[in-house]
C-alpha cells in the first residue's frame, strides 16, 4: 500500500490558453502560469511567474499536462517544480470549464506526479521526493493539493 503525507496546497494563477494548433500527436497549447501562492506545513511560499504548463490535447479529449514552474518558500529559498500527468473526465465536463464554469472537481479526474529540485540545503530532501497531486480547474487559475509519497 503506498502511504502519501500531505506536502503543500497550491493556487496558480494562469494566462489564456495559447493554442499552438494540432500536430500528428494532438493539439498543443500553452498555458502561462502568472503566479500564485502555496502554503504547508514544511513548506510555504511564492508561485513565481515565468513558468508554463505545456498541454497536449489528445484525440480522446484528455489533456496531458507537462508543466514547469518554481516556487519561491517565505525564506527566499527556489524550488524547480516539474509537473507532468492528466486531467480528463466527460466532454461535456469539459465544455463547461472551457466556458469558464465552476465544475464539481469530482466530475473529472486531474492528477499529477511532480519532481523537486533545489540546491538549498533545507529542502535538499525535495530532490528526493516524488510527489503526487490532486488538481482543481478554475477559471483562470488551478489549485492542487500536493502529498509526497512515503
Amino acid at each position: 500500500m503506498i502511504s502519501v503525507k500531505p506536502l503543500y496546497e497550491a493556487h496558480l494563477e494562469l494566462a489564456d490558453v495559447v493554442s499552438l494548433g494540432r500536430t500528428p500527436f494532438g493539439e498543443r497549447r500553452v498555458i502561462n502560469i502568472l503566479g500564485g501562492t502555496f502554503s504547508g506545513e514544511r513548506l510555504s511560499g511564492r508561485v513565481r511567474s515565468g513558468g508554463a504548463d505545456w498541454q497536449t490535447i489528445r484525440a480522446d479529449g484528455a489533456a496531458e499536462v507537462d508543466a514547469r514552474y518554481t516556487l519561491e518558500t517565505d525564506k527566499g529559498t527556489l524550488i524547480q517544480v516539474r509537473s507532468q500527468g492528466l486531467r480528463h473526465g466527460p466532454r461535456d465536463v469539459f465544455a463547461r470549464l472551457e466556458a469558464g464554469e465552476t465544475v464539481d472537481p469530482a466530475t473529472y479526474y486531474f492528477r499529477t506526479v511532480l519532481r523537486f529540485e533545489t540546491e538549498a540545503a533545507e529542502v535538499d530532501w525535495l530532490n528526493r521526493v516524488i510527489a503526487l497531486a490532486i488538481g482543481t480547474r478554475l477559471r483562470g487559475a488551478v489549485e492542487l493539493r500536493v502529498f509526497e509519497v512515503l
